[in-house]
């Protein structure tokens, strides 16, 4: 019986030179995000990190998120240099709102078939959310699964651990009725409702083009997720913050309630807040103000809570970090969980 012909593991699709080549051109990059506690570096089966100094009672704060259907968006035109900033802003934003410093980070990227070209764009832009964030990217998980994407596709998780004093922990606890809410400015859509988006852009395809503020509505929807982390940091140590919610996925009416104690409600005021014309351009196209609310962040990528004293100090101290920042609202008492937006 004639012997059957040699396979190897190309054949299959799976190119284990390409990710040793991936690898090498990632190093620049990655090195730029190393913390001193890094111990090694990459290659290993682990990433090792040595808990830092300092801490009498440290807690870890973990998070994982991805960057959903703006890849897909991503993709078709292009525009890989953004989504690993994406991934990095979904994951740390929401570590940083319990208070806790991110520490490190892991991604994931997975592809029937490994372009080290394209794939070296996104995780520069992984390396570089990290360096906004301030967390060594730790080590990752490059994956070539043929025939599980298209060709040309691939996709990303990402995963941060985060450390705060267990005494400092942001847990919403403090907010009483009359604490001020103030909105940090987003950078568009940032990384949610891109299934909605994709619909409406599929029906207006000409839109993709046209002008969006000072860049063309392509270009203002693939815009990266801003990063909150350091701003938010430094304002903790200026002013008591009572609670934080990053404004994701169910947009300002489900994000908020998620910090505040029982029975309490947040009133804001749209007027307070400049919002980006991305949004203007959904609600032109057939996205009602309701459906906005509960879907997209309107522009407010972050919401801080303190007390009223101290709102304008906040406002000063985010501003003078580089943050756009405005008292939208305020808490309260007969809210039970609501968001009212006027």
């Amino acid at each position: 019986m004639p012997a059957d012909p040699s396979f190897t593991y190309k054949d299959a699709g799976v190119d284990i030179d390409a990710g040793n080549l991936l690898v090498e051109r990632i190093k620049a990059p990655v090195k730029r995000t190393l913390r001193p506690e890094v111990i090694g570096g990459l290659g290993g089966f682990g990433g090792l990190f040595r808990v830092p100094e300092g801490y009498r009672e440290p807690v870890l704060v973990a998070g994982t998120d991805g960057v959903g259907t703006k890849l897909k968006l991503a993709i078709e035109n292009d525009a890989h240099d953004g989504v690993g900033i994406d991934l990095v802003a979904m994951c740390a934003n929401d570590v940083v709102v319990q208070g806790a410093e991110p520490l490190f980070f892991l991604d994931y990227f997975v592809t029937p078939r490994l372009d080290v070209d394209v794939a070296e764009r996104v995780i520069a832009g992984i390396a570089r959310g990290c360096e906004l964030a301030g967390a060594a990217l730790l080590g990752g998980e490059t994956a070539e699964h043929p025939g599980m994407h298209k060709a040309g596709e691939y996709d990303l998780a990402g995963f941060c651990v985060g450390i705060v004093e267990r005494e400092r922990i942001i847990d919403g606890s403090g907010i009483r009725a009359g604490d001020v809410v103030i909105g940090l400015a987003s950078s568009g859509a940032h990384s949610n409702g891109f299934s909605l988006i994709r619909r409406v852009l599929e029906r207006h395809p000409d839109d993709a083009g046209a002008p969006c503020g000072d860049r063309t509505l392509l270009e203002a929807l693939l815009t990266p997720t801003r990063i909150y982390v350091r701003s938010v940091l430094a304002l903790r140590e200026r002013v008591e913050i009572k609670g934080l919610a990053h404004i994701t996925g169910g947009g300002l009416i489900e994000n908020i309630p998620r910090v505040l104690p029982e029975g309490l409600g947040v009133r804001l005021d749209a007027s307070r807040w400049t919002r980006s014309p991305v949004f203007d351009w959904l609600e032109r196209r057939g996205v009602a103000p309701d459906e906005l609310h509960r879907t997209f962040n309107c522009g407010i990528g972050m919401v801080v809570i303190v007390a009223a004293p101290d709102a304008e100090a906040a406002l000063r101290h985010l501003r003078e970090a580089g943050e756009e920042a405005w008292a939208i609202g305020e808490v309260v008492a007969d809210g039970a969980g609501r968001v009212e937006i006027n």
